[in-house]
Formats: structure tokens, C-alpha cells, sequence
């Protein structure tokens, strides 16, 4: 077991190896954070003993802040309910950088007077919306110059795909990946995982395509949690693949609904698991629900540059 950093009468730090008090014992353990040493010797005679529990209270931090609620996702701001998980309900604009829901772009704009605008304006900024991809792309790159994180992720998409009239270059998509995931865009972590996990750019290396995933997940990715809950799938974990599962579909991912009921069906998880993974997607669906949002979706409203 771990040895307490001080004695149950004081706050006096004991050297784990040679049981020495005192003040001058402030020689942490590097990873679990959670013994103290005198001095690097006592250190590193101890570590084949401290190893074991080490390593366990290292997982444990690590799972405790994987499993950890996300942050909270984001409202539209403009109706300021909240915007749905699925691309489709929600527009970038490059004019202002802001993620408004499909709902507000699809609905009429209106000027001071409260006058219908006929000429196509952005909902929140009311910028004329491009008249071209060229104009859209222009917006996109000055946009990306202000360090907009979504901007960026968005460019390095198109170099993945090669589309918009940019090249395919998997290396260009990489960087600026990287670029977007430092700025805290979990699209990009989740991005870089999948290349990793399937070689697009780089070798194939499955324990970093794990760590992207997480980092993507602990932002609030959820097709990056779902991802996690298949490789735990594929390891047997069912336990923690179901806990993945339930934080996606908690926030809206339907993949993860349809895999905790193949679950279910298989024995893997049961009928309580089945009934809270239905009642949270209900939740959510109730959570980004608007009149406007269903008219948008009636609508079919298509533009990948808006």
C-alpha cells in the first residue's frame, strides 16, 4: 500500500524508504505524486517496492479524470439552446468565427425596423454570407491567422481530403491539427487519433491513437469516446467500454445508443444499462429541440461554405 506523506498527528513528511521525518523530506514520487523521500538515493531504492502501487494509483488518477464529466457543451448564441452534437445542426461562420445551430441559419433575418432582409446575411454578425468558395476560403485563412481553432481544424480537412481546391497533403492536415488541438479543438485530437489508428499520414500506432482519442474525449469529443468504447469492446472491458457509451450518449452520440443495445442483446450489458442509455439520449434530444431546428432539417438545407 502507499505510505501516507505524513504521520496522523502532524503534517511532519516521512521519507518512504528509511521512515526519516522532517521538513527536508520533499523528495515527491514523479508520477503518483503521493510519497515523499529524503533524498534521490532513498528514492531509488524504493522503487522496485513503491512500483506496484505506483503504477495502480497512476491509473487510477488517469481514469479518474478520463471518466470525469466533460466540460459543458456549448449553446448557440443566438436561440442559446444548445447546439446538437451532429454537424449537420450546427453552421461555422467564417465572417465571425461563431458555431450558430442550423435552426438560426435557416430562419429570416431581420434589420433594425424588423424588416426581412432578402440578401443572404450571417445570422449573428449579419455579414453578407461569400458569394463564392474562393471568398469563403479567403474568410477561413484570416480567420485561421487569429489563431480561430475551428478554422484551422476546418483548412486541415480540406488538405486531408484534398477538396475546396486545396492538395491532399496528410502531412499539412497533421500540422494543423496539431495547431487547432493546442488551442483546445477536440475535433483535431480526435482527428490525429484516427490517423494514427489507420496510418492516414503517419505508421500506424494504436497506443497513440488511444492517447489522442482521450485527449479528445476529456474535451467532449464524442465519436473519440465512442472509439475508446470499441477498443475496450475489443478487449473484453465491457464495464468500462459501457461507461464511454453512456458519457457519448449522454451527449448525443446515437452509434453509442445502437452499441450498448448490441451489448444488451449479447448479455454484455444489462436491461438497466439499456434503459438509462435510452432515457439519456431522450434527454438530449429534448435539450436541442426548437421549432426552427425542425424546420431547417425539413428544409434539407445544404452549404458546406456558410
Amino acid at each position: 500500500m502507499l505510505q501516507n506523506m505524513s504521520t496522523a498527528d502532524d503534517d511532519v513528511s516521512v521519507c518512504a524508504n528509511c521512515g526519516k521525518k522532517g521538513s527536508d523530506v520533499n523528495n515527491i514520487c514523479n508520477k503518483c505524486k503521493q510519497v515523499k523521500y529524503c533524498n534521490a538515493a532513498c528514492k531509488k531504492k524504493h522503487r522496485s517496492k513503491h512500483k506496484k502501487d505506483c503504477d495502480r494509483r497512476v491509473a487510477e488518477l488517469h481514469d479518474e479524470k478520463l471518466f470525469a464529466k466533460p466540460p459543458p457543451k456549448e449553446d448557440c448564441p443566438i436561440c442559446f439552446i444548445r447546439l446538437p452534437e451532429l454537424d449537420t445542426g450546427r453552421k461555422y461562420k467564417t465572417c465571425c468565427g461563431k458555431e450558430i445551430c442550423s435552426g438560426c441559419s435557416y430562419a429570416p433575418v431581420y434589420d433594425n425596423q424588423g424588416n426581412k432582409v432578402d440578401e443572404k446575411k450571417c445570422a449573428f454578425c449579419r455579414t453578407p454570407w461569400p458569394k463564392s468558395r474562393d471568398e469563403a476560403i479567403e474568410r477561413a485563412n484570416k480567420r485561421m491567422e487569429k489563431d480561430d481553432a475551428i478554422a484551422i481544424y476546418n483548412i486541415g480537412v480540406f488538405y486531408r481530403d484534398g477538396s475546396n481546391g486545396f492538395p491532399q497533403d496528410y502531412t499539412k492536415a497533421l500540422e494543423l491539427w496539431h495547431r487547432a488541438a493546442e488551442l483546445g479543438n477536440a475535433k483535431s485530437y480526435c482527428n490525429i487519433g484516427y490517423a494514427h489508428d489507420y496510418g492516414e499520414g503517419v505508421e500506424v500506432d494504436k497506443k497513440k491513437a488511444i492517447h489522442y482519442y482521450e485527449q479528445a474525449a476529456m474535451l467532449g469529443h464524442t465519436g473519440a469516446r465512442y472509439n475508446l468504447g470499441l477498443n475496450e469492446v475489443d478487449a473484453d472491458n465491457f464495464d468500462r467500454a459501457i461507461k464511454h457509451f453512456m458519457i457519448a450518449i449522454r451527449d448525443g452520440y446515437a452509434d453509442s445508443l445502437d452499441k450498448i443495445k448490441q451489448l444488451y442483446t449479447k448479455g454484455y450489458a444489462t436491461k438497466d444499462d439499456y434503459t438509462k442509455a435510452l432515457q439519456l439520449y431522450q434527454t438530449y434530444l429534448g435539450e436541442i429541440k426548437s421549432r426552427q431546428r425542425d424546420e431547417a432539417a425539413a428544409a434539407n438545407e445544404e452549404n458546406r461554405y456558410y
